[in-house]
């Protein structure tokens, strides 16, 4: 599923992305590879793998960050660090990019460098998020993502959940949203995620099924 060392993974604010960063991460890192995440959300203070710095760094995952990561400053600033992902080319690399056009503009500083080094950028969708439950309307954020990163998306992923209230018939339902997400956006559905809980029974329903680990859970709820 992973072609090239670059994995690009944006979408709409509470789509799940973060979540989704974080799992292709460390399942890169349990298969003995070598793992950057670079957070290049700058936009939205919550939600975003620089939070979970110490558990990535745990596992020998290196994690690069804003400036303003875990702090109160209201003005986020790319880290220069960022650069070593091209300067010294090593290993696989995570991109966790903001949640709409101003968030990925912040990429758009690094397109003809990720360009000539050859990524995927996964679209993140969930049909239960406000301003993406239509696939038109998800299709449109998307080509403005597009315009502000100079980047074209290789691939869709249906990430349809109700955190956790989910179940398998949420995400079943889903499928059609997402089917047509990538007709309309003319883009592979590669794949459909699914909390580790339920993929098993829904393993011989759903294609490209992900398990998923739910790492990334709102301030106000106590994770157990």
């Amino acid at each position: 599923m992973i072609k090239n060392r670059i994995q690009i993974i944006c979408g709409h604010y509470g789509c799940g992305k973060t979540n989704l960063a974080l799992n292709v991460a460390l399942s890169l890192c349990e298969k003995g590879e070598t793992v950057t995440v670079a957070d290049l959300d700058i936009v939205n203070p919550y939600f975003r793998t620089a939070d979970y710095k110490e558990v990535l760094e745990e596992k020998g995952i290196r994690v690069i960050s804003p400036h303003s990561a875990g702090t109160t400053i209201d003005a986020p600033q790319i880290n220069a660090e960022i650069f070593s992902i091209f300067d010294r080319p090593e290993g696989y690399v995570v991109l966790d990019v903001g949640g709409d056009d101003a968030g990925a503009a912040a990429l758009g500083r690094f397109a003809r460098r990720i360009q000539a080094g050859g990524y995927e950028m996964l679209y993140v969708v969930n049909r239960y998020r406000k301003l993406i439950e239509t696939p038109q309307e998800a299709v449109a954020l998307l080509r403005e993502v597009e315009a502000a990163s100079h980047l074209r998306a290789t691939g869709i992923v249906n990430n349809s959940h109700l955190s956790s209230l989910t179940t398998q018939e949420d995400i079943l339902s889903a499928l059609p949203y997402a089917r047509e997400v990538a007709r309309e956006a003319a883009l592979p559905l590669v794949m459909t995620t699914a909390p580790r809980a339920l993929a098993e029974e829904l393993s011989e329903r759903v294609e490209h099924l992900y398990p998923v680990e739910i790492l990334v859970h709102p301030p106000w709820v106590d994770p157990l």
